[in-house]
């Protein structure tokens, strides 16, 4: 029992070294190189100019799409730097038995500027096509259900600024891309 008290009083003598502060030396600067300023450039010299802040812009992008028995369509969107997303339905729907069903359209991507001739953009353009999954008789009429697949491009390219490209031709029609700087 007489080594109770002396276990305590050591466990007592440790946790009290614990809450003390630790020693941390300060740390004093270096004194500078002769001839050098102490941010290290050379003495006499001004600091360097900040780089130049970049002049926010609206860059208008350009789809167009032709299909081999259609006239041409497109769309336009006006966006900056950055993300941007379009839902839209259109025009044209696909009937089934007798019923327009629509069919809409998505585009969205990603434009980067690399200077101010050219950028990178990364776009997804493509819609729902609905089709007929089943059909059924409810007395003399017919119904049909319907599901829809969406399909489309999903791609990055670099654009010059004011150049069409053209970033697919198939034989189900060709897609083309154009790009412009918008000056405020």
């Amino acid at each position: 029992m007489k080594s109770f008290p002396l276990v305590l009083a050591i466990l007592l003598a440790a946790l009290a070294g614990q809450s003390q502060p630790t020693f941390q030396p300060r740390l004093q600067p270096l004194p500078s190189p002769p001839g050098m300023s102490p941010r290290g450039l050379p003495a006499g010299l001004p600091p360097p100019a900040a780089a130049p802040v970049k002049e926010p812009l609206n860059y208008l992008i350009r789809v167009e799409w032709k299909e081999p028995k259609g006239d041409p369509q497109s769309l336009e969107v006006l966006t900056t730097e950055g993300h941007f997303s379009l839902n839209t339905i259109q025009k044209t729907s696909v009937k089934i038995n007798g019923s327009d069903i629509p069919t809409t359209l998505k585009f969205e991507g990603t434009l980067t500027a690399l200077d101010n001739k050219k950028a990178r953009l990364q776009l997804f353009l493509g819609r729902t096509v609905p089709y007929a999954t089943g059909t059924y008789s409810a007395g003399p009429s017919v119904s049909s259900s319907y599901s829809q697949v969406s399909v489309g491009l999903d791609s990055t390219f670099l654009v010059k600024f004011g150049k069409p490209a053209v970033i697919q031709n198939d034989e189900s029609g060709q897609i083309s891309v154009l790009v412009k700087r918008m000056e405020l």
